[in-house]
């Protein structure tokens, strides 16, 4: 009896821990962020009171626990007149003052609209499908994603059906290149919007686990037959 072959595609250890290493740095960057942000507040507000705030009943020392009474007040102050004026009120206004702002307006909204388009559930969203588009070679891919269909002018003077594609860069999917592409040239994938975010912020470390489609999984074994001697 032979025993049984090797998974070829199963990972290995350095691509595991990889994985694992990416995986944490996103559950704990939140968590970290956040209480960065909290410790520098408390400490810039104890220090603030601390310096002021000095009594003849303690021998004018620091009272100890003011600075995080303080910021406990702070955050439940904010929290109720956000509460009060209405998030959605809050979040116009915000970004109404950023769009304005010279040369960093454009730059804002530019961003922001690509965030919502990555990371929209709406069913209206703007990237559609991920798909794999050839460059800069035949027979080399890259991710993209498909935001629309190309106006009528562009495909009656490319006289083929033309879709617009997203190549965003890696890691960083703020940044890109916008491609008009023939669709007979585009391989499209049964991939949500965030297997492919995943992908091209891993690095290709992250992979959705997608069956491979019916007819891909049959054609496999003739290919390899017709190769053979």
């Amino acid at each position: 009896m032979t025993p049984p072959a090797p998974d070829e595609h199963r990972p290995g250890f350095w691509a595991r821990v990889r994985t694992l290493l990416l995986t944490g740095l996103i559950v704990i960057a939140p968590t970290a962020v956040t209480v960065w942000v909290l410790f520098r507040l408390l400490n810039f507000v104890d220090n603030i009171l601390g310096r002021y705030l000095r009594f003849e009943f303690v021998d004018y020392h620091r009272i100890p626990g003011l600075g995080l009474i303080a910021v406990v007040v702070i955050l439940v102050v904010v929290g109720w007149f956000a509460s009060w004026i209405g998030s959605r009120q809050i979040g116009a206004i915000w970004d109404q003052f950023l769009t304005r702002l010279p040369g960093l307006g454009i730059l804002y909204g530019s961003t922001k609209s690509l965030g919502e388009a990555f990371f929209t559930t709406r069913k209206e969203q703007s990237f559609r499908q991920v798909v794999l588009i050839p460059w800069p070679h035949p027979g080399i891919y890259r991710v993209g994603f498909i935001t629309g269909r190309a106006t009528a002018d562009v495909r009656a003077r490319l006289g083929e059906d033309i879709e617009m594609v997203f190549v965003p860069h890696s890691p960083n999917p703020a940044s890109g290149f916008v491609h008009y592409v023939p669709r007979s040239v585009l391989i499209y994938l049964n991939w949500t919007v965030e297997d492919g975010l995943k992908v091209v912020v891993s690095g290709g470390v992250v992979q959705p686990d997608v069956p491979a489609p019916p007819a891909v999984v049959s054609a496999a074994p003739e290919s390899r037959a017709a190769g053979a001697p």
